[in-house]
């Protein structure tokens, strides 16, 4: 069986989203003489994630924009009724923080190096194509994929199939000759292998949720060992490093 195209997750796959995210923080609550009220940083970074996670909800619900999403998130996590003024200029002396401190994972330009020639590349992420064409664009890897697909503007995210199936439309090849790779078992591991494409599971110790029930996706620690596997015939007979 012929792998022909991989798709990719972007955040704890391509980019060092956790980290990034961490020190953003860390950075931010300092300058903002914010930090010693939270006693340390991931007490205030599970507050700010809570928050971001409600929100987007509302955001991909369509019961708010973009912008608005953002300034709420600002205000409930200060607990401030905000201008919207307050709130924007709040929220973009976070945003610098939290990008001065953006990376790639050191394994991904080798990665797609190493395929380059022999495969094509788009993205699904489960965000929105504003924050991730931004995010691949400064980080130097927008050009690297043909297409880049968000659940936001699908109206399907991961685990789902639909999600996955859209980025194979993309491509205009069918499941079984598309990897997807991305950092979650579930949301990525599980959610791509039922929709039929050969799943690939980063395992890079950021999600702490194990595999349920059988394994499902092929496991690799670095992505130094993806051209290996989508160049090989693992549908059938090869054992699964799941787990």
């Amino acid at each position: 069986m012929t792998i022909r195209a991989v798709v990719w997750d972007v955040d704890d796959t391509l980019f060092d989203y956790t980290s990034a995210d961490r020190e953003g923080m860390r950075a931010h609550l300092l300058a903002e003489g914010l930090l010693a009220a939270y006693g340390e940083v991931e007490r205030a970074l599970s507050r700010w994630r809570e928050i971001t996670d409600a929100q987007w909800l509302r955001f991909s619900a369509g019961e708010v924009d973009f912008v608005t999403q953002r300034r709420d998130r600002t205000r409930v996590f200060l607990g401030r009724d905000l201008t919207d003024d307050e709130a924007d200029a709040w929220f973009a002396r976070y945003l610098a923080h939290y990008e001065a401190a953006w990376s790639l994972f050191p394994d991904v330009l080798p990665a797609l190096d190493a395929l380059a020639a022999s495969h094509r590349h788009a993205v699904l992420s489960n965000s929105s194509l504003t924050v991730q064409e931004h995010k691949l664009r400064t980080l130097g890897l927008l050009d690297r994929f043909e297409s880049v697909l968000c659940a936001v503007e699908l109206g399907v995210s991961k685990p789902e199939a639909g999600a996955f199936l859209a980025a194979c439309e993309a491509l205009g090849l069918p499941p079984h000759e598309v990897a997807y790779v991305g950092d979650h078992p579930e949301i990525d591991g599980r959610g791509a292998a039922e929709a039929g494409l050969l799943s690939v599971w980063i395992d890079r110790g950021t999600v702490l949720v194990r595999p349920a029930g059988e394994p499902v996706a092929h496991r690799i620690s670095t992505l130094a060992e993806l051209p290996a596997l989508v160049r090989a015939d693992t549908r059938f007979g090869a054992p699964s490093t799941f787990g």
